[in-house]
């Protein structure tokens, strides 16, 4: 009975998001090996499952997982003389590895990263073995099948191995050519948490502080970076308005609909700074253009006053410096308030072929045919976006709008 109280309270499976990544860090920069890691994290936590309900949880989870998935990776390889030397550097003391382990997440972001892999597998590796995604959530997040997205990890990991890929962060010089996909991940990390893809919960926040606190690290590793300011003013933007993003009972609130005396401005008073700085070196980017857009709502008093021909002209740079399906969307989006719903639709409808499978692209469509009183259709479109969204503020939100 305290064993499914305790499950009930999701403490554990909080716990187990909160740790995992970091542990799998720790394990692969000690043994080189992401299986093995993630193995021994897998046989730590089942081991925590039997512990935890009756005896609690430890003030230190972390380390207590950490301490259980070295000790059962001794205890593999002492049946095992090959792995002496691996041996070796389980059994010194946890403090004796000369990596701080609070980094040990950003330098195995950067050997995800790493240019000996194609983007693709960049990508979905670092979200599996950094930010703990499972790979049903990271082929959502990149519009794709499972499988595709299991053999990218798989060759990913492979190639690693194959290449001698050591776990660090690069030398100052090489920072650069991996940045762009660094940032990507982190990025994704913030779309994820914002509104997670998967039916357990409509955000995790727990993934919103991890993307922060990552980009935080980036920040202060390449200080003169304007698009590492930009996406991490990006992050404070979007947090800012976190705690009127849901009602009390869970579900979805829309931009236009928020309270926005919850707003935290002094978060994003410090986003707006931070944004200002990256602007003024010059060097625009779409992570320095998308917190722009954020900002742009941030400052309107409600959604009436929004500064949409800004936002219109914002989305036109986005396009240029990083154009896709998803930016021409949400440009559609803010062009309804700038030229009408007509025009929002045209545009919408010229992109149908590419974002088919995208449940938001759907629910677009839905509200602009709606608002230009082609009811039907817009059930249709409500109905299509519905069996696309496992989320279930999303899910709530849609059958609201079904509902005779």
């Amino acid at each position: 009975m305290r064993f499914e109280a305790r499950l009930a309270d999701d403490t554990l499976a909080h716990v187990f998001r909160e740790e995992t990544a970091q542990l799998v860090a720790s394990l692969v920069r000690l043994l080189g090996d992401f299986n093995l890691a993630e193995d021994l994290v897998q046989d730590a936590m089942v081991e925590a499952l039997e512990h935890w309900p009756d005896e609690g949880i430890p003030n230190k989870p972390g380390a207590w997982l950490l301490a259980t998935a070295r000790r059962k990776a001794v205890d593999r390889w002492r049946r095992d003389a090959r792995y002496r030397q691996k041996l070796t550097l389980l059994e010194q003391p946890a403090g004796a590895s000369q990596w701080p382990a609070v980094d040990d997440q950003l330098a195995l972001l950067f050997t995800c990263c790493h240019p000996a892999l194609n983007r693709e597998a960049q990508v979905a590796l670092t979200l599996r073995a950094v930010v703990g995604l499972t790979t049903a959530e990271i082929a959502r997040a990149f519009l794709t099948s499972e499988a595709t997205v299991a053999q990218r990890i798989v060759r990913a990991k492979r190639k690693i191995v194959a290449a001698g890929i050591p776990l660090r962060v690069p030398a100052d010089e090489l920072l650069g050519e991996r940045l762009a996909e660094v940032l990507t991940v982190i990025y994704l990390m913030l779309n994820e948490g914002y509104l997670a893809s998967g039916p357990s919960s409509p955000a995790r926040h727990d993934m919103v502080d991890d993307a922060e606190w990552l980009c935080q690290l980036l920040v202060r590793l390449m200080p003169d970076e304007p698009e590492a300011m930009g996406l991490l003013a990006l992050i404070r933007l979007h947090r800012a308005r976190a705690a009127a993003r849901f009602d009390s009972h869970g579900r979805l609130v829309l931009l236009r609909d928020q309270d926005r005396s919850r707003w935290d401005r002094a978060v994003i008073a410090e986003a707006e700074r931070l944004l200002q700085a990256a602007l003024r070196q010059r060097r625009a980017g779409p992570f320095q253009v998308q917190a722009a857009i954020a900002a742009c709502h941030s400052r309107a008093d409600n959604w009436q006053t929004t500064d949409w021909p800004q936002i219109v002209a914002l989305y036109d740079v986005l396009l240029e410096v990083a154009g896709s399906p998803v930016v021409a969307l949400n440009r559609a989006i803010a062009l309804q308030y700038v030229r009408g719903a007509d025009a929002a639709l045209a545009a919408v409808d010229g992109i149908v072929g590419q974002l088919d499978g995208y449940y938001l692209f759907h629910a677009t469509r839905a509200e602009l045919l709606r608002a230009l009183g082609r009811t039907d259709g817009a059930r249709q479109a409500n109905l299509r976006a519905l069996e696309l969204t496992a989320n279930p503020a999303e899910r709530a939100l849609l059958r609201d709008r079904l509902a005779p």
